[in-house]
């Protein structure tokens, strides 16, 4: 007879067995190897109490019978890959006290009476796919101590009973689709941790937040807040040490004398949000903990005050890019003292003068003082080197010769010094990564400095350029307006943008969301270029998400941006079909292009057939309806373009998935624009893995890149439609597939391993008027 407790360590699948030990009490099964289903007869274990097997690899759903356990306390089985939806019958258990569930597969609606006959005291459903309202009831008892449902796609308002919970301590519903107001708290000293990130809430933050005097975390950052900080809120919260509130529409000045009160506060970011007025040196010089304080993309002005520079000893990352601060760059004429910070961003504002007191600051790693108007020479900041592994200068009046030990900087050279007419190389100097001044035509060396004139020389030299400047100022005049309307006409389509232009408002938004598209935010990376994700301020907030996701892909070029480049891309920027990604904007400058696309939640067909673990379940009635949108796509741009656009490189990383599932064709038109590249460059295609995949090609068009036509399109869209249907990688379906064919009418259903009668043959033939 087994005992009434069970903690065993296994491998494989659960016995069987266990479900006839109708006595048992305890079920501990927890972090070991275990996989496939959990054993039906488990539901009749009507002695069960405690429920323990996370952190396995267990599939399928929880027994029929299972939440029908009167007994039931604690069910934890987080970290499987379970699946299914929570009957109404779970909130009949009245021993029930925790659910722990996180990072599995669940979806559908939680049952909306959970809480009211039972004291629970923990739920956590993080990570699943649960839909619906939050119930409202969840703490009617007051025994709830943790609250985590994020990463779901829950719907609604959060209910007052959450507000109204006093023995709440940690509170996540991150990431998903709230709306509504953050509901009123009361007092409540046990409340450590918030975090509703990722919503749509709306309205004022409430002051009540001032009742949550323990409070340590708080996160509303990516919602639609709106008004301004209430004065009243931070007063009681002396013990806050994290408070992030960026990426909504909050306004007026910075919180300042209130927020001085929180002595404990090491991480403070209130970044892009709309706050005014002058950085506040009372409150931040009261923070001797602060060590990461994040102000970009506001509207602040001044100066930049000096003392947080070199006052706050704790401060190690200062982000203050993307707003309106101007004048010089501070000076400080107390002692100098040991100064520890190493992440520094005044990017993209109008500071001006010289950078002198930046070398007093020995411990930077990362600086990035781009796109302001400063001046003077970099040797201040020459000493620095050695420590900096990312630097970024562009875009100011900075001249003279770059510092040799600037040139290692890992992630700098050379575009970090674009921008700065007056900066040049010393080509006698051994530079990074044995490079030379012929391979990085970017910046200029030293020696094409022309020497000093005489006094005569520069005498004449100055009278006809006098004399030349009236030609040239009264030649200027009669173009501007023509240019002017030129300009004005092209603004929409174009944004053709090289270093001596700038670059345009949005540009200047997506450099600084991506932090000059640093690889922490790259999503793809392919043939032909790297692709990042872009988060950024919604202008029509009000009537829609807070936050606007977007996909930028960089184009590196080997020639330099012609006329016909920018054609091509506008009219590729002008196809519009419901499975084509659409092109929002773009910028060619002359090393690279960058191209904003929609961004497509799902990822690409790859990820979701090969890539995805647990794998997602793929009915047939989707992939119908993904082959049908891509055709659908190709069809568009063979027949309905006028000239027909050639995708050259139809492959399942090239079609991306949106929140229904519905494809989306991708980098058409990339392949021309390259071609345009290579056609002007002095560099060969060495490969025609350039434009197209192999595996994916047609066979005619393996050594050649001049035949490509609609029929290559085609071949590749039946290649895609055979690791659709089969959901096997081609190295792995290749041979088999072949003999497979002629042998077995069923081997299509038995490698992409779905149901034959779940396939609608009738629909065969269902792809578009030409597929």
């Amino acid at each position: 007879m087994l005992p009434c407790c069970l903690h065993f360590g296994f491998r494989g699948e659960i016995p069987t067995d266990l479900s006839n030990c109708r006595s048992l009490v305890n079920l501990s099964l927890l972090e070991n190897q275990l996989q496939g289903e959990i054993p039906s007869g488990f539901g009749n274990l009507q002695n069960l109490r405690n429920f323990f097997l996370y952190s396995n690899r267990l599939t399928g759903q929880l027994p029929t019978n299972f939440w029908k356990i009167p007994s039931l306390e604690n069910v934890l089985v987080y970290n499987n890959y379970l699946s299914g939806e929570l009957p109404s019958e779970m909130s009949e258990l009245k021993q029930l006290r925790n659910v722990s569930l996180f990072n599995n597969g669940f979806s559908g609606v939680i049952p909306y009476e959970l809480g009211v006959n039972s004291n629970l005291t923990q739920l956590d459903f993080t990570n699943n796919s649960f839909t619906g309202e939050i119930p409202p009831n969840l703490c009617l008892n007051k025994q709830l101590k943790r609250l985590n449902m994020g990463f779901n796609f829950l719907q609604g308002s959060i209910p007052p009973d959450v507000g109204l919970c006093s023995s709440l301590t940690r509170l996540i519903l991150k990431e998903n689709n709230l709306s509504g107001v953050v509901p009123f708290f009361v007092e409540n000293k046990n409340l450590l941790y918030m975090n509703l990130g990722g919503n749509s809430l709306s309205g004022m933050i409430p002051s009540s937040l001032g009742n949550l005097s323990g409070i340590t975390e708080i996160d509303f950052s990516m919602n639609k807040l709106t008004g301004v900080v209430s004065s009243e809120l931070f007063g009681n919260m002396v013990n806050l040490g994290r408070l992030n509130i960026s990426y909504n529409r909050l306004e007026g000045l910075l919180p300042s004398y209130q927020l001085s009160n929180c002595t404990e506060l090491f991480d403070l970011d209130l970044s892009y949000n709309l706050f005014n007025g002058s950085i506040p040196s009372f409150a931040f010089r009261s923070l001797k903990k602060l060590s990461t304080l994040n102000l970009n993309g506001n509207k602040l002005v001044g100066g930049l005050p000096a003392f947080l520079l070199f006052e706050i000893d704790s401060l190690l990352n200062l982000q203050l890019g993307g707003n309106m601060l101007g004048g010089s760059f501070p000076s400080y004429e107390m002692e100098a003292t040991q100064h520890h910070l190493k992440r520094l961003n005044v990017s993209w504002n109008g500071m001006t003068s010289e950078i002198k007191e930046l070398g007093r600051l020995s411990e930077l790693e990362e600086l990035d003082i781009s796109h302001n108007s400063l001046t003077g020479t970099l040797s201040y900041i020459g000493g620095t080197g050695p420590k900096l592994v990312k630097l970024n200068v562009s875009y100011n009046h900075f001249s003279g010769q770059i510092p040799e030990t600037l040139l290692k900087v890992p992630n700098s050279f050379p575009y970090s010094f674009v921008g700065n007419s007056g900066l040049c190389l010393i080509c006698l100097l051994p530079t990074i990564n044995n490079s030379s001044c012929h391979e990085n035509p970017i910046l200029k060396s030293c020696s094409q400095k022309t020497p000093s004139s005489s006094t005569n020389s520069t005498t004449k030299i100055a009278l006809i350029a006098i004399g030349s400047s009236v030609v040239l100022i009264i030649i200027l005049v009669g173009c501007f307006m023509c240019f002017f309307q030129r300009k004005r006409k092209n603004r929409d389509d174009s944004n053709l943008v090289d270093e001596e232009e700038g670059a345009s408002s949005e540009l200047n938004r997506i450099m600084l969301a991506t932090e000059n598209l640093d690889d922490k935010y790259l999503i793809g990376k392919g043939a032909h270029g790297k692709v990042y994700k872009v988060s950024l301020p919604n202008p029509d907030h009000v009537k829609q998400e807070g936050v606007v996701h977007y996909a930028a892909k960089k184009l590196v070029f080997s020639g330099s941006i012609r006329k016909s480049m920018v054609r091509e891309i506008e009219t590729v920027g002008r196809v519009r079909h419901r499975n084509l990604v659409k092109l929002e904007n773009f910028w060619l400058r002359k090393e690279y292009g960058l191209i904003l696309y929609q961004y497509m939640e799902n990822g690409s067909l790859h990820d979701v057939l090969q890539e995805i673990s647990p794998p997602r379940n793929l009915e047939w009635n989707e992939r119908y309806r993904i082959a049908i949108g891509v055709a659908n796509g190709l069809s568009y741009l063979h027949h309905d373009c006028d000239p027909p656009i050639v995708h050259r490189d139809i492959k399942p990383m090239n079609i991306l998935l949106d929140l229904d599932m519905e494809p989306h064709i991708s980098d058409f038109g990339i392949a021309k624009l390259l071609l345009l590249d290579h056609d002007q460059s002095t560099a060969p295609i060495q490969s025609n893995a350039v434009l197209s995949t192999i595996g994916y090609i047609a066979p005619e068009n393996a050594f050649s890149i001049n035949n490509f036509s609609t029929k290559s399109d085609v071949y590749s869209f039946g290649v895609v439609l055979l690791e659709l249907i089969t959901r096997k990688k081609l190295h792995g379906i290749s041979h088999h597939f072949a003999s497979c064919v002629g042998r077995h009418h069923d081997c299509c259903r038995r490698l992409g391993g779905v149901e034959e009668s779940s396939f609608p043959q009738s629909r065969q033939r269902d792809f578009g008027p030409h597929y």
